[in-house]
């Protein structure tokens, strides 16, 4: 290499590394760099909605190309940055939860992420601008984009047999976001998979939705249930769920990257973002008082929080096949209290559901 060659490739590492400490700074705890174009998984993603694996989310099938290609979403696009923040520590493992407790998902117990990612995706995207002239667009998981796909490009994480990004040393508790330029940047190296033989997120997912390493069958996965699946949930996953009323951590919870890695002194290598901080209220809390809540009783619990996506007859009906499920004494009565109140009664969904977790509270 000649010393002109050498120099450009210096002057493309500087400025690849000083858009890093931009957007480092906008607060994410990881930044990576992959060229756009269309995505590796294109014709997986294709397959995957042909078996049906989408279940009922049919944004999933709308325009599969443009969700495929950046260059489709900003005209001219030349780089995909990608963008990562931990929600949870690998430490911050839970205990089980005490009969007639309910649990969810722990990316949900905090303020909604999507509130957090956007407003620093935005700020990192206007000091971009500012500092680099060039066209900028962000994105959350709520907008067309492959994001683990291009968080694997981009050498932040790999997608695991559980269909999760994994970071081999902060593991998979955090959220993806991505801002495409027209900026030309030097690209990061892939992350390559290092989940070798490993099976424990097959062999623990109660309901068997990982039908092959990296193959998820939505219409079986708990969160999807629980949060996407709007009518009462199909005969034999009921059981299942347990006390999940919100999303599920197992795949997660048994992935050996997300045990604690402590560095020389002992102390945990990185920190959960305190903005995403669980809030006391979302950690385990009683199925009696969720199932007393009414419609506009769910709104005020779940201020800011990503539980609303479910709504309230996806949530209480969720609360109530907990309660079928539950060992607690009291989960009998609770059911009975709620066969007495109308907004039960006359919705299809939460009078089947509640038939059948009563007949499961009669089986024990």
């Amino acid at each position: 290499m000649d010393a002109a060659s050498r120099h450009a490739g210096d002057k493309g590492i500087e400025l690849r590394e000083a858009v890093r400490r931009v957007v480092l700074e906008a607060g994410f705890d990881r930044v990576g760099f992959a060229a756009a174009g269309p995505a590796r998984s294109a014709k997986s993603l294709r397959r995957w909605i042909e078996r049906g694996f989408a279940g009922t989310m049919a944004y999933m099938e709308r325009s599969p190309e443009r969700r495929s290609d950046p260059t489709r979403l900003l005209e001219g696009a030349r780089t995909v940055i990608a963008v990562a923040l931990h929600y949870r520590g690998p430490g911050d493992r839970k205990s089980p939860e005490p009969s007639g407790r309910a649990e969810i998902a722990s990316y949900a117990r905090g303020t909604d992420y999507h509130r957090v990612m956007e407003a620093r995706l935005r700020g990192a995207s206007l000091a971009l601008e500012n500092t680099f002239p060039a066209r900028y667009r962000y994105y959350v998981d709520t907008g067309p984009v492959l994001e683990r796909d291009w968080a694997e490009q981009a050498g932040i994480g790999w997608i695991g047999k559980n269909t999760c990004s994994i970071d081999p040393e902060r593991g998979s508790y955090f959220f993806l976001g991505e801002i495409l330029t027209t900026l030309a940047l030097d690209v990061d190296s892939p992350a390559t998979s290092r989940c070798g033989s490993c099976r424990s997120c097959l062999d623990a997912c109660p309901t068997e939705a990982l039908v092959a390493p990296y193959e998820l069958d939505s219409r079986l996965c708990i969160s999807y249930l629980t949060i996407e699946h709007r009518g009462a949930l199909p005969e034999g996953t009921e059981t299942a769920i347990g006390n999940l009323v919100f999303g599920c951590d197992i795949c997660q919870e048994v992935c050996p990257f997300n045990r604690p890695l402590p560095d020389a002194s002992g102390n945990e290598r990185f920190k959960a973002d305190p903005e995403l901080a669980p809030r006391k209220e979302n950690s385990s809390p009683s199925l009696e008082e969720l199932a007393l809540l009414d419609e506009e009783g769910f709104q005020r619990r779940f201020p800011q929080s990503a539980v609303r996506r479910a709504k309230f007859v996806g949530f209480l009906r969720n609360v109530i096949l907990a309660l079928g499920n539950s060992r607690s004494r009291e989960s009998a009565e609770i059911l009975a209290r709620l066969s007495r109140r109308d907004d039960v009664l006359k919705n299809e969904v939460l009078s089947t559901t509640l038939q059948r977790a009563r007949e499961q509270c009669r089986r024990r």
